[in-house]
Parts: structure tokens; sequence; C-alpha cells
């Protein structure tokens, strides 16, 4: 059992149980999708950042709301790394 779950979390057996020691249950990594929806989460994330800087340099329209969507976006980026990628808090 010991050595499925740690080649699942691709781990080796010592570095598995030391992080059960450490009170951590590690997850087996994320898909490649994972990954690759992260990237474009980013980068639209990013764009966004250019689009209300430029807005706010020029005082175009609302780069104050526009700014608060793009925090909200990299947030979301933050919770579905600890989701997925971070270890679980044993209890």
């Amino acid at each position: 059992m010991l050595k499925q779950n740690a080649s699942k979390a691709k781990f080796s057996q010592a570095a598995y149980l030391r992080s059960l020691i450490m009170g951590y249950v590690p997850r087996e990594p994320p898909s490649a999708d994972f990954y690759a929806m992260t990237k474009e989460l980013r980068a639209i994330g990013n764009r966004m950042n250019q689009i209300a800087a430029r807005a706010n340099a020029t005082g175009f329209f609302l780069a104050e709301e526009y700014a608060e969507n793009a925090r909200r976006l990299f947030d979301s980026i933050v919770k579905i790394r600890e989701a997925v990628v971070l270890p679980d808090k044993m209890t």
C-alpha cells in the first residue's frame, strides 16, 4: 500500500513517509490539462492587467473594476492549485 500510494503521488517511499509524519497526505499530481488551464488563466489575467493599466493611464474606462476582476482571476488560480496540487493536512 505504501509503495502504491508513493508511486501515485510521484514520491519516493521515504519522502511519502516524511510527508505523512509531518501531517500531510500527498496527492497525485494533476493532469497536464490542469497545467494547461492554469497557464491559460494566467495569460488571461496578464492581459486583463495590461488593459487595466492602459485604461488607468488614459482614464478611458473603469480600470479599478477591471483590476478587481484580474485579482479575482488570480485568486481563483491560487484556489485551484490549493485544491489540486497541495497536499491535504491530516486531521
